[in-house]
């Protein structure tokens, strides 16, 4: 049985993300995300207007008056969250944590693909696929995994985005929406995630806390633990080499990233800790639209 705690915390993240799902979010998500394809649906009598192109003549011959086809666009889709849980996540220096964030996100669009009709299911990462939950289409199954998201408690602590991406690529094989909701503490993941943006529909959404990205502007000295590995390090940020090697590192992950989604023809979403989340989804979402 869950903690009371668990359970309490589940109601509000669903009260919150269902509000911005009934007043705002659905439509965005539903004219973002198309269909497979275009499917038919069934024939009726042609009335004026109607495209010429579309008439059934094998009806219109039986009946001796026109009628015309009527197609709609198959709208089930699969969306899975790839969620990191590795123990970095857990880091915040404002009022929320990236993992706390992250949480509520996966909710907002868990509940936008059931509002849709679509299935949604989650992988939960660290170094290794800690939990797969398959794609459904029910509210049930998406609270299921939003309680598996605030609850479960991982074996290892570590980030290795390859070993997530080759299970996406190695086990998906049509086509599914893909939200990678990390904070991308990793490198050499190149190959495995071009290859699984060959294939699917893939949306990074990276987390990111003020403190992590401005350390260096506050001189001193600081006690540093590796949340993943627990490893401790103290360093003067007043040293200019720290500080230079620090910059350089942040620097260099996130021209990576950039690079890499550019290569690849993709638009990503990031999210920080200290300023709400709905605007930086919205802008995604827009610029988006703007290319269909």
């Amino acid at each position: 049985m869950l903690p009371r705690e668990i359970i309490k915390k589940i109601k509000l993240i669903d009260i919150k993300t269902k509000l911005l799902v009934d007043e705002m979010f659905s439509g965005e998500y539903h004219s973002v995300f198309k269909g497979r394809g275009i499917e038919f649906s069934e024939v009726r009598e042609y009335t004026y207007g109607d495209d010429v192109r579309t008439i059934d003549w094998n009806v219109t011959a039986r009946y001796g008056k026109p009628f015309v086809k009527v197609y709609e666009e198959e709208r089930e889709l699969s969306v899975i969250l790839l969620f990191d849980v590795s123990s970095s996540t857990l880091f915040g220096s404002a009022d929320s944590t990236k993992r706390d964030m992250m949480i509520e996100l996966a909710a907002l669009f868990s509940f936008s693909a059931v509002e849709n009709n679509d299935r949604v299911g989650a992988v939960l990462f660290t170094d290794r696929v800690e939990k797969y939950i398959p794609p459904k289409k029910d509210k049930t199954h998406a609270l299921r995994i939003l309680r598996e998201l605030i609850y479960y408690r991982p074996r290892k602590g570590n980030t290795d985005l390859n070993t997530v991406f080759d299970f996406i690529n190695n086990t998906q094989t049509r086509k599914v929406i893909i939200f990678i909701l990390s904070d991308f503490f990793d490198e050499g993941y190149e190959k495995s995630f071009k290859m699984m943006a060959k294939r699917h529909d893939v949306i990074p959404v990276i987390f990111i806390d003020p403190l992590e990205q401005n350390i260096i502007n506050h001189k001193g000295l600081f006690l540093l633990e590796d949340i993943e590995t627990g490893a401790g390090l103290l360093i003067d940020t007043a040293d200019p080499f720290i500080r230079s090697t620090y910059k350089q590192n942040l620097t260099r992950n996130r021209m990576m990233r950039k690079k890499l989604f550019t290569e690849v023809g993709l638009d990503f979403i990031e999210v920080s800790t200290d300023k709400p989340y709905i605007k930086p989804i919205f802008e995604f979402f827009q610029k988006r639209a703007q290319k269909l």
